[in-house]
């Protein structure tokens, strides 16, 4: 596939347009993870700021399209379909696929093919290793439309083993505290459970009412969470010594005041940074990401091999800037409406 495409054929830029909506495929008649209702869109992952309710017609995985009717109703669309990772669909003169993105269960980026060049969009990655979805793979392409979360040097994960068995130290040394861990609902408290298993711990975890629901999607999914039991509705004593995973909302609530001399933990890429654990009033921040971080975004530029890079939301311009001097011809992106949900 040439890198730039030929003389008088549409190049990229011309059929992959930013709309009010977000990213939009010209001959596709395609939105990318729209911002507001549309006609027809393809989702990444079913993260709240990228799968929205009310479209017509949804392409995602299963998995998201599972994510999706969960958190929002079975109706959640007029027309749902779903597509395996590698499974090609024609829309007009647009080749699409799906290519896993290592983000949250079902998550994929999203392949375009059109007049000669190929189009990469990623949605949220990660590099790390996570056992509850599939690794990212990197699709050699011609342009790359990256996130960038996490896109600034600062920002350089420690390994998540690591920050597991700091969790479990605390958990040994306090035998009679209560670890509150503030967890996302999608993504990343399943990921934390899995995480505990491999590192050993066979105990029951007590989750809030919150993440019950979408860790038992997960279960159906094949992603076995062990033992767990309510938090809500536990007795005080029962809570003495156990870990509890809750929204990162209600650590700070009353709620969380019944609990027995609670350490209040976060899992979270944002918990790298100090100010933050400390306006949360968090005990222990642990450094668990579901996004590339800073060499990882660098080493997925260099991995895709695009010669040019599109840059959307998070710290956009650090990206730009070192992408170029990577002999990448790379801009930002002015897209809105994103957040920090699966931080």
């Amino acid at each position: 596939m040439d890198a730039v495409a030929s003389r008088g054929r549409p190049r990229p830029e011309d059929w992959l347009v930013v709309r009010p909506e977000g990213l939009y495929c010209v001959p596709a008649d395609l939105h990318l993870d729209p911002n507001r209702s549309v006609p027809r869109a393809v989702v990444t992952h079913g993260h709240g700021d990228h799968a929205r309710a009310g479209h017509g017609r949804v392409l995602a995985t299963a998995e998201t399209l599972a994510i999706m009717a969960r958190r929002y109703g079975e109706e959640f669309a007029i027309q749902t379909q779903a597509l395996a990772l590698g499974e090609a669909l024609t829309l007009g003169d647009v080749r699409l696929w799906l290519a896993p993105a290592g983000h949250i269960l079902g998550s994929a980026q999203v392949v375009l093919e059109h007049a000669g060049s190929r189009v990469v969009v990623s949605g949220d990655y990660k590099r790390r290793r996570d056992p509850t979805c599939p690794p990212f793979e990197p699709v050699p392409c011609d342009v790359f439309v990256t996130e960038a979360t996490f896109g600034l040097p600062v920002f350089r994960h420690p390994d998540d083993a690591h920050e597991v068995a700091r969790l479990l130290d605390q958990h040994r040394r306090n035998p009679d505290r209560t670890i509150v861990v503030g967890v996302y609902a999608l993504g990343k408290c399943q990921r934390l459970l899995r995480l505990l298993r491999e590192a050993g711990y066979d105990r029951p975890v007590h989750l809030h009412g919150a993440l019950e629901g979408l860790t038992r999607l997960y279960g159906e999914f094949g992603i076995d969470a062990g033992p767990l039991e309510p938090a809500t509705v536990a007795a005080r004593d029962r809570l003495a010594g156990a870990i509890v995973l809750a929204p990162p909302g209600a650590v700070a609530d009353r709620w969380a005041r019944r609990l027995a001399d609670p350490i209040v933990a976060m899992a979270s890429g944002w918990m790298g940074v100090r100010q933050r654990a400390r306006q949360r009033g968090v005990e222990l921040p642990l450094v668990i990401s579901d996004h590339a971080d800073w060499d990882e975004l660098l080493a997925t530029m260099r991995d895709v091999g695009a010669p040019r890079v599109w840059v959307t939301h998070g710290r956009e311009e650090a990206l730009v800037h070192a992408a170029r001097g990577m002999g990448i011809d790379a801009r930002a992106l002015a897209l809105v409406g994103f957040e920090e949900e699966g931080g």
